[in-house]
């Protein structure tokens, strides 16, 4: 192992980015607290009057004392279905907490948004939850406190392959493959809806708050003509003493969570994967430091060893092939003990074998073909993944084509894609095309995927793509007949710059959870840590098959 990184001289450019970076950071915070609020004061209000415990209340009284909740999707539907009012965090919160030293996933729905209903990014995100559970069989618990699909929206949520449906059909093979599943009924739970608990093991319903039935009261009556009140119709007391649906009577949220952590904390062990952990060593350097060592300006070069060294054990990375394909940085690290295979995209100008520069940032074909063949590597080693992705993208023009990049190129997104070991990718700058997607993008199927503040995520830069989408649409005038005056057309540029670098923005991705949430850098190594250990509960990897592409 070689120590990489060198001690930080905080001068004016150090301190220019620092401040950047605790700037951005702010306003996220901000925004995570105004989130975290749901369907607002007077909402919160009505909730707790019902004798109802707020969602994350909920949640702090399930895990354990002190332990962290690892929250995924914080962002979800940000910005989005303003004219419903908008949905916080999408009505629902989900991650993974501890509950007797056991890592579990939680979701839970906010009643205080849209009284918990289902929008189209709350079933995305009730999947990726469930998603979550079975690549790394974890146990999942419901916490149910919804009225439903939102109504205005239905044909988003209905009838496709990753509907609402699709929720059900998880319950039941996650049930199949012996991953344990706990629903609370805390709340309503209505129509289609109804099927998430009952299909679970165990269901247990709040007195009084809690009901479950396939049709309302008011819906019975239109239905039918039964006149009927919900809690006689499918409240607490019908379901488990006559209807049998429900196993355990609760008589409010408190003692409804205690039930769970109980039942949770008699679970039998099962056999786990044993990847390499050594004592774990503190990086050399503060991890404060990552805030001044991203560029301000992002078309500014860095050492992405300096960003390493205050991640990895001890500041040290040993490097496969460090000479060649100096682009990428290929290596083997420790994180917190765990062995970990590191895949990093270099941001400083370097020179390859001919003595010719290389822009940072960008995958070359050495580059590719190394990284490739380090993956392949990594799987027969059975060494988690972590990939650090500051990318613009491959190399294009006729001597990188000429040179077989489209090959080089195949090689690693085939590695990446056929990669059975666990994978964690973080965006710490630039995230554009296939890049994104070779660096291991969410279509890779990485564990975990969370952006830096920092992070721009699109097919292409917003300088190329603005000016690109500007030919496109003065083309398209002319030919109408329009004259298009400079000033104009510079008009239409700051327009299309505008929308564009809205859309670069990591809330952007976080609210379509295109990730999984946005990150502050010096937590980046707990995150890494947690979600090794998250993975040694799944033992039934199977065995890497590089396909028909070879190194």
């Amino acid at each position: 192992m070689a120590r990489i990184g060198t001690e930080l001289r905080m001068d004016a450019v150090a301190l220019k980015n620092r401040d950047a970076q605790l700037k951005l950071l702010a306003a996220l915070r901000r925004e995570a607290d105004r989130v975290k609020l749901g369907g607002g004061k007077e909402a919160m209000e009505k909730h707790t009057k019902r004798g109802k415990l707020p969602v994350r209340d909920r949640i702090r009284q399930l895990i354990d004392p002190g332990s962290g909740f690892l929250e995924v999707g914080l962002f979800t539907a940000h910005g989005m279905y303003s004219e419903y009012g908008g949905a916080p965090s999408s009505g629902t919160v989900f991650g993974i907490g501890k509950i007797h030293g056991r890592d579990v996933v939680i979701v839970a729905n906010d009643a205080t948004v849209k009284a918990g209903a289902w929008f189209p990014l709350t079933c995305k995100k009730n999947l990726r939850a469930q998603e979550i559970a079975i690549e790394n069989r974890l146990p999942i618990v419901y916490l149910v406190d919804s009225a439903g699909v939102f109504l205005p929206l239905q044909s988003e949520i209905f009838p496709d392959k990753e509907h609402f449906g699709r929720i059900f059909r998880n319950n039941a093979i996650m049930s199949s493959m012996g991953i344990t599943q706990i629903a609370a009924i805390m709340g309503p739970c209505v129509a289609g809806g109804a099927y998430l608990p009952i299909m679970s093991d165990e269901a247990m319903i709040v007195e009084k708050t809690g009901s479950v039935f396939l049709a309302g009261s008011h819906l019975v009556k239109a239905a039918i003509g039964e006149e009927i009140d919900n809690e006689t119709l499918g409240g607490a007391t019908v379901h488990c003493e006559v209807s049998g649906v429900t196993d355990h009577k609760m008589k409010n949220d408190a003692e409804c969570l205690k039930r769970i952590r109980s039942i949770i904390g008699k679970l039998g062990r099962k056999p786990r994967l044993e990847f390499d952990r050594a004592p774990s060593v503190s990086p050399v350097f503060a991890a404060e430091e990552l805030y001044a060592l991203v560029p301000s300006d992002r078309s500014k070069p860095y050492d992405m060893n300096q960003i390493l060294a205050r991640i990895l054990d001890d500041s040290e990375l040993e490097q496969y092939k460090a000479e060649f394909g100096k682009t990428l940085l290929t290596g083997y690290a420790r994180i917190d003990g765990w062995a970990v295979g590191i895949v990093a995209n270099q941001r400083s100008v370097v020179k390859n074998a001919a003595g010719e520069m290389q822009v940072g940032g960008v995958i070359y074909s050495d580059s590719a073909d190394k990284a490739a063949r380090f993956i392949m590597n990594c799987n027969q080693k059975m060494i988690p993944l972590v990939f650090f992705q500051d990318v613009t993208g491959f190399m294009v023009g006729s001597r990188a084509e000429h040179g077989g990049i489209l090959r080089s190129g195949a090689k690693m997104v085939n590695a990446v894609a056929n990669s059975v070991v666990p994978k964690f990718t973080f965006i710490v700058g630039n995230s554009y095309g296939a890049g994104n997607y070779a660096m291991c993008g969410k279509a890779y199927d990485p564990r975990l995927l969370f952006a830096w503040p920092s992070a721009q995520i699109a097919v292409m830069g917003g300088r190329q793509a603005s000016e690109t989408l500007l030919a496109i649409k003065v083309q398209a005038m002319e030919k109408g007949g329009s004259h298009i005056s400079a000033e104009k057309q510079a008009e239409l540029l700051k327009e299309i710059q505008d929308r564009y670098e809205a859309e670069l923005d990591p809330l952007f991705a976080a609210s379509r959870l295109s990730i999984d949430g946005i990150l502050d850098p010096v937590e980046t190594r707990d995150v890494i840590s947690r979600g090794i250990e998250m993975a040694t509960n799944n033992p039934e990897i199977p065995k890497f098959n590089p396909g028909i592409i070879q190194t």
